[in-house]
């Protein structure tokens, strides 16, 4: 059940109060004008003018003393909503004395909450700092039962090896762009990011001819940290340069609140069964996907930590279509 808003509570019986307090005037007044009419009858009608004028002026006022008084209630809203959105980490401004303690238990909660998403990546950073020493230590050692002839065994460590690196960065890329959600008011140009990774890529796969093209306006930017938007955009484009054949496309557009990036290759794309299994949780890319390794994964959780998404889609190249939604705003 619905309950009414505090506001129309309090207009309402702020009509109230001015409706009875303007029947006891009324009742005063009247009383008082049959003894004056008693004594000047000319007055009759000049007193009823008066009445109505002050009732009215008395209701005027009250109402907007009670808007007034919402005043502060609406500016928590907003200040709420831009904390939610992204655009303050903080709820901002003057309240009254019933309202301020509310506004610094808010407050505090967040700034608890920081503190511990930063003591949950430091744990994870720590963790994976110490299996590095372990993995060294297991490179070592294959690279010796490779030297003794037993390549076929070297082969398999390598690769659990590269397997526990990979998993590694992905759940570190995780735990990043969680503590990066928790940071708001952070804006990111999208042109200057897919600029600089475009440039590095077409380096890399210069022997394949390979070009990129960038379509995206100068004012979009996505809500949140640079390092979320590199890793994405990197891993996408990476992948899309992968499978195609000659070129790769990368454009951007507004759709409300939300930033789309779209990547297109001309490759050989994927079959809709793959998409599906590819975007499904807990599927890991590499195992739907030969070669494309974890970026996909990487991208879809990052993208849903911001309340994001990503879909796969057939493109009007000829191969594969990647749709990233993110929440966005425009540079000013």
């Amino acid at each position: 059940m619905r309950l009414v808003s505090l506001k129309a509570r309090i207009l309402f019986g702020a009509s109230l109060w001015t409706i009875g307090h303007f029947m006891i005037v009324a009742v005063i007044f009247l009383n008082l004008r049959h003894e004056l009419v008693m004594r000047v009858p000319h007055l009759t009608v000049q007193s009823s003018a008066a009445t109505a004028v002050i009732a009215g002026l008395c209701m005027y006022v009250g109402f907007l003393q009670v808007r007034r008084g919402m005043s502060p209630i609406n500016q928590l809203r907003n200040r709420l909503a831009a904390v939610h959105k992204g655009v303050d980490a903080r709820v901002g401004g003057a309240y009254p004395a019933e309202v301020q303690p509310v506004v610094d238990e808010l407050n505090a909660l967040l700034d608890e909450r920081e503190r511990r998403v930063a003591r949950a990546v430091a744990k994870a950073g720590d963790l994976a700092h110490g299996l590095k020493t372990p993995l060294a230590v297991l490179a070592h050692e294959a690279q010796q039962v490779r030297a003794v002839g037993h390549g076929r065994l070297a082969a398999g460590i390598d690769q659990q090896i590269d397997r526990m690196r990979r998993q590694i960065d992905y759940h570190l890329a995780r735990a990043r762009s969680a503590a990066s959600s928790a940071s708001p008011g952070v804006r990111v140009s999208i042109a200057a990011s897919a600029e600089g990774i475009a440039r590095v890529l077409e380096r890399l796969h210069s022997g394949r001819g390979m070009l990129i093209v960038m379509d995206t306006p100068a004012s979009h930017a996505f809500s949140g940290q640079r390092e979320d938007l590199d890793e994405m955009l990197g891993n996408l484009l990476d992948n899309a340069c992968k499978w195609a054949r000659s070129s790769v496309k990368l454009t951007c557009s507004k759709e409300g609140e939300q930033v789309v990036i779209v990547v297109d290759d001309d490759g050989p794309g994927i079959e809709p069964s793959m998409r599906e299994a590819i975007m499904q949780r807990g599927v890991r890319t590499d195992e739907a996907a030969p070669g494309s390794g974890l970026g996909l994964a990487i991208v879809r959780d990052i993208a849903e930590i911001y309340r994001g998404s990503i879909s796969l889609e057939a493109s009007p190249m000829g191969g594969a279509r990647a749709r990233l939604s993110l929440p966005g705003q425009d540079l000013v």
